[in-house]
């Protein structure tokens, strides 16, 4: 590592990601039970300003956090969790006074990988830090130690993480980027985010995650994750929409019927939720236009399609759909180019 800076101002922005073969179920540290892919976003993103001081003496959890300018205690249990995971790695954590301004482009913990782009961007300014900014295996690593999600974000167009047989160099320890495997078709896809709504989700994914261990279709589940990432991988190199979409859909869908039969049971879809399913699945048989739906833990919508359908979709969106959206918020956004830092005026 370089030497480390005794005290400065580290501002990052790093993006959320949309997971088309999710990542439900983990073991040991933040380990998933299959691998997944996820294509990164461009304007669903967290921008955080790190302002530290590193002591000559240790300070424990000696961290604060606003969010928006308003200050945040509940989110320094799990950022503290995540600097004692790190720190054997980088020890000057131990002696650091950490003062964290963050912002979301998107509702917070509503189920748009909040996590995935805040602990991605805490990540990025720990290496920056520590002298390991451009080590894009190294910042995945240590980002999928604060959420597993998170390990994905640092990687233009898409990335997988956990392994598979059909990506030499994939790991569970970190996210490798498939910038090179994807037809350009899937480098400028769109997604729409439909916000049904913005509120904290009454179930959090870290939850769900744990009710996997004792869940009575497990391992159907992982076996069908594997079985469908090995078509994906495919679809991606070649530019097949169509079987894209499939997957896309079915991932969606058994992701929450997994909620549906966890032990206890919970629903994070809404009402509206579905009724904008069936809008999305009569337009698309309506006008043959290439667009697919999917969901992470949460209720609100994401629309995939490709980039020259934007107009089209946009005004499918506006006529049909906006109705269901919390206040007609929606998130215009589309496949992106991965974390940066902020320039300091």
């Amino acid at each position: 590592m370089n030497q480390i800076k005794s005290k400065g101002v580290v501002p990052w922005q790093s993006p959320s990601n949309i997971a088309i073969v999710k990542y439900w179920g983990k073991h040991g540290s933040q380990l998933p039970k299959n691998p997944s892919f996820s294509l990164t976003l461009s304007a669903a993103y967290t921008r955080t300003t790190a302002r530290f001081i590193i002591h000559q003496t240790e300070q424990k959890n000696n961290v604060s956090v606003s969010l928006d300018g308003a200050e945040q205690p509940a989110f320094i249990p799990k950022i503290t969790q995540f600097l004692d995971r790190v720190s054997d790695d980088y020890p000057f954590l131990n002696r650091i006074e950490l003062h964290l301004e963050t912002h979301n482009s998107f509702p917070h913990s509503s189920g748009i990988a909040s996590s995935a782009s805040a602990m991605s961007a805490l990540a990025l300014i720990i290496a920056d830090i520590g002298g390991r900014s451009g080590d894009l295996q190294e910042i995945s690593r240590i980002s999928r130690l604060g959420s597993g999600s998170a390990s994905r974000s640092i990687f233009p167009y898409g990335s997988i993480w956990g392994v598979s047989n059909e990506v030499p160099g994939s790991s569970d320890y970190f996210g490798i980027g498939m910038e090179d495997r994807m037809h350009p078709v899937f480098k400028t896809f769109c997604d729409a985010i439909l916000i049904v709504k913005s509120g904290e989700k009454a179930v959090s994914s870290t939850a769900g995650h744990g009710l996997m261990a004792s869940h009575p279709f497990a391992e159907t589940r992982y076996a069908n994750a594997r079985n469908r990432l090995s078509h994906l991988t495919k679809a991606l190199e070649t530019g097949d929409v169509a079987t894209f979409g499939e997957i896309c859909e079915k991932e969606a869908l058994e992701l929450h019927a997994l909620m549906m039969c966890s032990d206890p049971p919970y629903i994070l879809m809404e009402p509206k939720t579905l009724e904008m399913i069936q809008c999305v699945l009569k337009f698309r048989k309506a006008s043959g236009i290439p667009m697919y739906f999917t969901l992470d833990a949460g209720p609100n919508l994401h629309l995939l399609y490709p980039v020259e359908n934007r107009n089209k979709v946009s005004d499918f969106i506006q006529k049909e759909l906006i109705q269901y959206c919390e206040n007609g918020k929606w998130i215009d956004d589309a496949v992106g180019t991965g974390p940066n830092k902020i320039m300091q005026s």
